[in-house]
């Protein structure tokens, strides 16, 4: 049971967090203000935890600025296979538009249910421009 537990189902998106938040803690993004980060399946549960993050961790740090920053001026949030529409809108209040970029968790997921979800979005049309291409072309540059 609990190799199950390391899979894709939880694991992987704990660890990935818990490394995000240790290159955050770490001053990383201090030393190297303009490096970004793109993390997967909207935000591995991060962008849920920053208020929770900020009010536990602001006192206990040496950080340049608060917590919750770095989440929205070093990393950017991609779906990766998480189509749920309130997970989705949980991300947007949180981070704005222009952090989230599409993305389908090919092998794993389906790119046709991506674009679906993609298509469906509670958002303008040009907001899910940003989201479909324009984020990531500016990000890289495209």
């Amino acid at each position: 049971m609990a190799g199950t537990l390391a899979t894709g189902a939880w694991g992987w998106h704990i660890e990935t967090a818990t490394h995000v938040i240790r290159l955050i803690l770490s001053s990383a993004f201090d030393r190297f203000p303009s490096l970004q980060l793109v993390i997967g399946h909207m935000g591995e549960g991060l962008p849920f935890m920053m208020p929770r993050l900020e009010l536990a961790l602001s006192h206990v740090t040496k950080l340049n600025r608060p917590i919750g920053s770095y989440f929205l001026e070093n990393l950017h949030y991609t779906f990766s296979g998480f189509n749920w529409t309130p997970t989705f809108l949980s991300l947007l209040l949180q981070v704005g538009v222009d952090r989230i970029m599409f993305s389908a968790d090919y092998p794993y997921g389906s790119m046709e249910q991506a674009r679906t979800f993609l298509d469906q979005l509670p958002v303008s049309p040009a907001e899910k421009e940003r989201i479909a291409h324009s984020n990531a072309e500016r990000l890289l540059r495209l």
